[in-house]
């Protein structure tokens, strides 16, 4: 395996890591039905028992978004660093503001029913529901740059410039961003909500999910749906392989979509696994709608990523200079570094063994009024 790593071209090392990025962020995408629950805990929780099994439900589980958030932009730091320092470098803002949002998720957790909390338990709730919210539309809104482009330079020396002045938060005029925020924000609160039926062993809590699967679902489907049509029918950002020249080609990702037949198999597969993990809970009433809708949502959003940045195609366009675009090819790690990653890379098995062993173990009882009432460890 390792002198396979050796053996291999730049290209195909760079196609790799683009693809455990992809892989990282479809992962991540699940996990934020944690972020989609916590803005369910007073729509949901009618009663104080209520919202503490909300809570800990979740709380049982952010750490794994955490986690993962951190993994995907480790990744993609070590992987493509042009990119890294020409967003996080300039559209900070925006970054900042998703980072902040996560951390007072983190603090909440910690605070919320700690011994002289003077701030009260609502408090905390109120920024459980500010990350849930935030952290959905505004990394939804971001990742949308990656098709609808920024406004940035880099010159010969990779030094880039950034030359929006709002530093990233101009991605919310563009109203196809914005779609794809409201569709991720939609798409985890419909997860968060099929997780507490998973999770929760309350007959109360597992029927009011059920009837806000409709009011979520529904605005999740058109929104994704809407966004999706927009950007097969817009002209995408390619380059050419051989002079590296950037330019722009009508029905660029819809092209994409047909000329990678494998990635259009996963992105359809996709989307009939998150159809089907809804509708196994909200008519058929089962409770394992989550996996179903889980696994599709992995798969749908790995393709769009792979959409993004394979086929020759410019991952993050540059609307101020179309030359400056970045892509998997001069955004990329040297081929010796990419080299030594893939080594690393073969302990992610390992790692994902290791959080479905912890699942497994958080998860040995469903989580219920009587559990709650008791004396153990309760965010």
């Amino acid at each position: 395996m390792i002198t396979m790593f050796e053996n291999l071209s730049h290209l195909a090392l760079q196609q790799y890591w683009w693809a455990l990025v992809s892989l990282l962020g479809g992962l991540l995408v699940f996990l934020m039905f944690v972020q989609g629950g916590q803005t369910l805990i007073y729509r949901l929780g009618k009663r104080e028992i209520e919202r503490k099994m909300i809570v800990n439900s979740l709380g049982r589980k952010w750490e794994f978004t955490f986690t993962t958030l951190v993994t995907f932009g480790g990744a993609f730091f070590a992987s493509f660093p042009l990119f890294y320092s020409t967003s996080f470098g300039g559209a900070y803002w925006v970054w900042m503001a998703i980072l902040f949002a996560f951390v007072i998720q983190a603090v909440s957790y910690e605070f919320r029913t700690k011994p002289g909390n003077f701030l009260g338990k609502k408090t905390f709730e109120v920024f459980l529901w500010l990350n849930g919210f935030l952290g959905t539309l505004l990394l939804g809104t971001a990742v949308s740059t990656f098709f609808t482009g920024s406004e940035f330079y880099v010159n010969e020396f990779n030094f880039s410039e950034w030359k929006g002045a709002a530093r990233g938060l101009e991605a919310v005029l563009n109203p196809h961003n914005v779609v794809l925020g409201l569709a991720v924000f939609f798409l985890a609160r419909t997860l968060g909500l099929l997780y507490l039926i998973n999770d929760i062993n309350d007959e109360g809590i597992g029927r009011e999910s059920r009837k806000l699967l409709w009011y979520n679902a529904l605005p999740f489907l058109f929104f994704f749906l809407l966004w999706l049509v927009w950007l097969m029918l817009i002209p995408g950002y390619a380059y050419d392989p051989a002079s590296k020249a950037v330019f722009t080609e009508p029905f660029k990702y819809f092209h994409n979509l047909l000329q990678i037949p494998l990635n259009l198999i996963i992105m359809l597969a996709g989307v009939v696994l998150v159809l089907s993990g809804i509708y196994l809970s909200m008519i058929k009433g089962s409770k394992k709608g989550i996996w179903f809708a889980g696994s599709g949502t992995v798969f749908t959003v790995f393709s769009l990523f792979i959409l993004a940045g394979l086929n020759h195609t410019a991952f993050y366009p540059s609307t101020f200079d179309l030359q400056s675009s970045l892509t998997i090819e001069n955004a990329s790690s040297s081929h010796y570094t990419l080299t030594a990653m893939s080594y690393v890379s073969l302990l992610i098995p390992f790692v994902l063994a290791y959080i479905w062993y912890a699942w497994k173990s958080i998860n040995v009882r469903k989580i219920d009024a009587a559990e709650m009432e008791g004396e153990g460890h309760a965010y």
